[in-house]
């Protein structure tokens, strides 16, 4: 029989412990179900061994990285023989002692979920941002707590997408309530007749079409690209984009959307120019489902930027 197994990330003191609680002895969630609940690290909220009882929990501490392991989680399975696996991760350590375990047959990861404080998520992005953003690239709900009327929720969110396009991401106040106002306007005319992406803009509009197509379905635009166009690619067929930097100096990748013109053999690969195209929402192999397609209105070569890559933020 298969075990669930939920995952909970973040930072010490990111709020994992309150959520943990709150789903187990607040919502009852698996209705009673035996839950193993694999903590690793102590926080500043404790749990109250009368309340995991209630909720028929057991809680085992793991407080060092070596003894995450796949001899100690087949240990715990044998022991307890759970029908559902909470684990509340430690935050400093590698994602990797995680991953790379011999997990038991029985356990199935079903749900991984990032806590961030967003009022200190700016300063860990800036002093260790590849640690946490190794937490965050993994996870299928990332949530920031703590948000406040100051929070840049469009920003954060750009930082995730660059990572983690598949995340859903929440934002909450420090109340518990959720904070669903509206995020920051783009910088740019979505209405004008033709939207001009700047090289500051195009990561914002890169992840915004990407995550809502719909919404630029029969606009024109217009922007500065390096055309990726190899030879084993369809004919007329060619990706406009940018180089960008998602995470840090060591993780650059090449961002763009698929493009159709007939003249598409007359551009040299890795040559720049700029595009005026007009946007459809179409399936593509390359996108593995429905996305932007670009349809050229008009390309003319251009010069390549003083500074070629683009960002998120």
């Amino acid at each position: 029989m298969e075990v669930p197994v939920y995952l909970f990330t973040g930072f010490m003191d990111s709020g994992k412990t309150t959520l943990i609680r709150q789903t187990l002895v607040e919502n009852d969630f698996g209705e009673g179900a035996k839950t193993l609940l694999i903590c690793c690290e102590d926080g500043e909220v404790e749990y109250d061994e009368n309340e995991l009882l209630a909720a028929n929990t057991k809680m085992v501490f793991i407080g060092f990285e070596e003894e995450f392991n796949g001899e100690t989680l087949e240990r715990l399975q044998d022991t307890y023989r759970p029908d559902q696996v909470f684990i509340e991760y430690n935050g400093t350590w590698e994602m990797s002692t995680l991953l790379e375990s011999d997990k038991p047959k029985e356990w199935v990861l079903v749900q991984s979920l990032a806590l961030v404080d967003a009022a200190t998520f700016e300063v860990y992005l800036a002093n260790m941002r590849t640690m946490i953003m190794e937490q965050l690239f993994l996870a299928d709900v990332v949530i920031f707590n703590r948000c406040d009327d100051n929070t840049p929720k469009g920003k954060f969110r750009r930082t995730v997408k660059a990572k983690n396009r598949k995340a859903q991401i929440a934002y909450e106040r420090a109340d518990g309530t959720v904070d669903d106002g509206d995020m920051e306007e783009l910088p740019y005319d979505i209405h004008a007749d033709v939207i001009d992406i700047t090289d500051m803009d195009y990561g914002i509009w890169y992840l915004d079409a990407m995550d809502a197509p719909k919404k630029y379905e029969g606009k024109k635009v217009r922007f500065l690209a390096l055309v990726y166009r190899p030879e084993k690619l369809k004919k007329g067929v060619f990706i406009p984009g940018r180089f960008a930097m998602t995470c840090c100096a060591d993780d650059i990748t090449f961002v763009g959307f698929k493009c159709k013109w007939d003249q598409a053999a007359t551009i040299a690969h890795k040559s720049w120019i700029t595009i005026t195209a007009r946007m459809q929402v179409e399936f593509a192999m390359e996108y593995k489902g429905k996305g932007p397609v670009l349809y050229a209105v008009d390309v003319q070569p251009a010069e390549a930027p003083e500074e070629e890559l683009v960002y998120f933020n």
